[in-house]
């Protein structure tokens, strides 16, 4: 297949992602340098819109609270592998991007004095850990939206330019520095080279690995998988997040705010089975807790009708309160279920949601190539896609929306005052050479099918690397990937053409998704203990004295390699978790 046209820029920062954490680093960045915000989707598209029941701050606004109970609810509820100063510096700055964002004109929901309402969300307590804390500062069932709304309103107003349905292909790595991206265009099959002093990548998870997942169709870790493949490790990826209350068989999130509003889980007895495992918080426990006693209820016979759920029971909630503050949520279960949620409890089971590892990274965002510390120039990761490290083992509610405006603007501010000093370093002399290579093969005419891979893969990962994990059910899944892995290599493609080769861009996501696949089950075999969202059978207790520490995976070629590194521990020693 003959080389595809190759379109160049330059600019002082490139935005790789559109989300919360990609528009907040822009706007922050525009403020000093000339920015560009490379996408896949159209920004009012990206996944932070799906996030529903709110974005974490200790206002206060209902009731005393401080962000020291945040910061204690957020270690704890990470099962204490979150590194305590960046917990705190987000807990702390939560406060002021809270109301930084109401400036902007994020329409929150009100108290009748005109604050910012509040309500109370899983894991998080006053007193640390006494009883729930109305925390979660929310507009209705559709925060995310209206965060996106906003940043990207406040992005065009700044003249931050905007390439839309562009997939991230390869960065530009040579002797620890960053030079830049290449990204492939979906209308016209170009490539397209990103010359930048600094590229932040702010891609999102890579739920679509799972077969149920909360995950959009793009989640699909391209900003993950691609500075793995130079070399860049990712971090605690062992750990990944399944929401208790998934739609049942289709994975659309019911937020937890519906519990925070007085919604319970019941089981096929009738039972509010939640007060067994965590009688203090109940329904509103940590997610890796709830998940799992759902599955426990489940395995023991008490799912409903014997089936494979239990139900999500909002009708002692008033009709008033559904409607105003969960309307999203009362239209998808009556969309997708013919279930009104008055009148009925809802059918639920635990989806894949979040991943609490990813590209790590410190305090500024910027990138970090291994155990030491050592920093990649020009390089940042904000987001999903990014692990400093403010959730842990396990992400409370609310705080994915906190963790990507505070280190999405961080990561911004700190990139535009490196690009002021830094002169643009020179770029290879055909730097698209690698994705044209990458590009021609996947459409040299194997017999292997993209759609069957996938399925199979999606599959693999609930059956051993989901809620629960053994040793064998770990090492059938590291051996599956690889042939997996091995077969992607035969692909086949019957589009051959440019314009819009959507087989061609869903090919390109396999790839990503097959390497963090088996990164994740890799370092899910690796860790011999259980914590947060990590749940080992074989080893079900926690093991702070091996097991303490972060992982990192590197992945070279064919071969993956393993490393860990320490936990920041500041101001709280870890304890059992009880709830």
């Amino acid at each position: 297949m003959s080389a595809r046209p190759v379109v160049r820029h330059q600019y002082d920062a490139v935005i790789v992602g559109a989300g919360g954490a990609g528009l907040m680093a822009a706007l922050q960045a525009s403020r000093r340098c000339r920015v560009a915000v490379v996408s896949k989707l159209y920004p009012t598209r990206s996944h932070t819109g799906t996030a529903q029941g709110g974005i974490g701050a200790a206002l206060g606004n209902l009731e005393p609270d401080s962000w020291e109970w945040h910061m204690f609810d957020t270690v704890k509820g990470g099962d204490y592998l979150a590194d305590q100063d960046a917990v705190e510096f987000m807990c702390q700055e939560a406060i002021k991007v809270v109301y930084d964002l109401e400036h902007m004109g994020l329409p929150f929901n009100r108290t009748p004095e005109g604050k910012i309402d509040q309500r109370r969300f899983g894991g998080h307590t006053r007193e640390f850990g006494k009883a729930p804390v109305r925390r979660s500062c929310y507009a209705a069932d559709r925060t995310g939206h209206m965060i996106l709304l906003t940043l990207y309103q406040q992005c065009i107003k700044q003249g931050v330019e905007f390439f839309d349905e562009f997939h991230l292909l390869d960065l530009l790595l040579r002797d620890n520095r960053c030079s830049g991206a290449v990204a492939f265009r979906l209308a016209t099959g170009e490539l397209h080279v990103f010359h930048a002093k600094a590229v932040l990548l702010a891609t999102g998870g890579f739920g679509r690995m799972y077969k149920v997942t909360s995950n959009a169709h793009t989640l699909t870790g391209d900003g993950c998988a691609v500075p793995l493949r130079r070399g860049v490790p990712l971090q605690d990826m062992e750990f990944f997040q399944f929401h208790p209350t998934g739609i049942y068989k289709l994975g659309i999130l019911i937020t937890e705010g519906a519990r925070g509003e007085g919604g319970i889980l019941r089981n096929g007895r009738g039972e509010r089975f939640m007060e067994r495992y965590a009688p203090t918080l109940k329904d509103l426990a940590p997610r890796d807790m709830v998940s799992r006693a759902i599955y426990r209820e489940i395995q023991e016979g008490r799912g409903i009708g014997g089936k494979d759920y239990v139900h999500l029971d909002l009708t002692a909630l008033e009709r008033a309160v559904i409607e105003e503050k969960l309307p999203d949520i009362a239209d998808f279960v009556r969309t997708y279920l013919g279930i009104d949620p008055v009148k009925e409890p809802v059918p639920i089971q635990p989806t894949a949601h979040y991943a609490m590892g990813g590209v790590p990274t410190n305090l500024d965002a910027q990138v970090v190539a291994d155990a030491r510390g050592t920093t990649v120039a020009g390089l940042y990761a904000a987001g999903e896609c990014a692990c400093v490290s403010v959730h842990g083992a396990n992400r409370l509610g609310t705080n994915s929306l906190v963790d990507i405006v505070v280190f999405g603007a961080r990561g911004g501010r700190h990139l535009a005052e490196q690009a002021a000093s830094l002169d643009f370093a020179p770029l290879p002399s055909e730097p698209e050479e690698r994705a044209q290579e990458e590009l021609a093969r996947l459409c040299g005419g194997g017999a292997e099918s993209a759609a069957q891979i996938r399925q199979e893969l999606q599959q693999l990962m609930m059956d051993h690397v989901s809620v629960y994990r053994v040793e064998a059910g770990l090492q059938r899944a590291i051996g599956a990937i690889a042939s997996l892995r091995e077969r992607y290599r035969r692909l086949g493609l019957q589009d051959r053409g440019l314009r819009f080769n959507t087989e061609l861009q869903e090919a390109l996501e396999l790839g990503c998704l097959l390497d963090l696949a088996w990164a994740t089950a890799a370092a899910a075999l690796a860790r011999r203990e259980s914590r947060g969202a990590h749940s080992r059978e074989d080893h079900p207790k926690r093991d702070d004295a091996n097991w303490l520490r972060h992982s990192l995976v590197f992945l070279s070629g064919d071969a993956l390699t393993l490393d860990t590194k320490p936990v920041t521990i500041t101001r709280f020693q870890p304890k059992e978790r009880v709830y």
